[in-house]
């Protein structure tokens, strides 16, 4: 035989000896019956044999098409476990995320170059929303929150615990006078969403309330941040968002003083998949690397 019979020949030769009726078999394979009977004949064709018989009551396999049967018939099954077995590969080692648009943007998408290449083998999808999902329904494995950590659902890892100080790029800190807290009176205070979070930080060092009405509002900690690193002000930063700009000397932290956050980051997922290895995996990874943040971090003078 010069040419092996195509796939769906062998699709409808399976499904017309199954149920002895083109009609019939053409309904399941979401065929026409003409496209069912063309491809009999093309298989016909090939195998230089005659596959069925037509009989007063309908279809009849002919000798050769009995012969012929078993064989398609275990053809088509072991091309289905292969496709399974792919397939369920393909999705153990696929990975989607969520986490906020300020977590995504200012600590994870820096640094996934790196995990792509410690894990090659991992298909992750990021996806940045500061809706809570829902594990069962949205499609994801794995989501890395902004809170308290109680959600007893959930299997629960804190990833980092966070500190708000002062931020502000180097050529800012070095073209003022910035030593304590009270000398931030005299500039442009950069604001996340509201004035409050640096109403209450400066409350903490007894600097007047009036302080914290300067300076413009964004709808995002990441844009604050961003302002301050293109000299537009001082930042109050969440140490996690921070760490980068900070490492790189993006910013600096022109007084040494922090307050604990009351919140934290948070590595969450189904308590019945966090042993998956591509969420093991992933889980050890933020770990290290929040680990390796703990330098720049951490309030000042405090140990790692």
């Amino acid at each position: 035989m010069d040419s092996l019979p195509s796939t769906q020949c062998l699709r409808s030769f399976e499904t017309a000896a199954r149920l002895l009726n083109f009609t019939r078999s053409a309904e399941e394979l979401n065929l026409t019956q003409g496209a069912v009977s063309h491809q009999i004949r093309e298989l016909e064709t090939v195998l230089g044999a005659s596959l069925f018989e037509r009989k007063a009551r309908g279809l009849a396999l002919t000798d050769a098409g009995t012969a012929y049967l078993p064989f398609v018939r275990e053809a088509l099954e072991r091309l289905r476990t292969g496709a399974e077995s792919l397939r369920r590969d393909r999705q153990e080692r696929v990975l989607t995320v969520t986490m906020s648009p300020n977590f995504a943007s200012k600590w994870l998408v820096p640094r996934l170059g790196d995990f792509a290449e410690a894990h090659p083998e991992i298909d992750l999808r990021i996806s940045a929303s500061r809706r809570h999902v829902d594990f069962a329904t949205d499609g994801i494995d794995l989501g890395i929150r902004h809170g308290t950590g109680d959600w007893p659902h959930l299997q629960v890892t804190r990833l980092c615990a966070e500190w708000y100080f002062p931020v502000c790029s180097a050529g800012f800190a070095s073209a003022h006078k910035i030593a304590l807290p009270l000398d931030l009176a005299d500039y442009r205070l950069l604001h996340d969403q509201e004035r409050s979070r640096w109403r209450e930080w400066l409350a903490a060092f007894g600097v007047p309330d009036a302080t914290a009405r300067q300076g413009p509002i964004f709808s995002d900690t990441s844009l604050a941040i961003d302002a301050a690193v293109a000299g537009q002000g001082i930042a109050l930063a969440r140490s996690a968002l921070a760490t980068l700009d900070l490492k790189a000397g993006r910013l600096v932290r022109p007084v040494k003083d922090s307050v604990p956050a009351a919140i934290a980051y948070w590595i969450v997922c189904p308590k019945g998949s966090a042993e998956q290895p591509v969420i093991r995996a992933f889980r050890t990874w933020l770990l290290a690397e929040a680990d390796r943040d703990q330098e720049v971090a951490l309030p000042i003078g405090e140990p790692g």
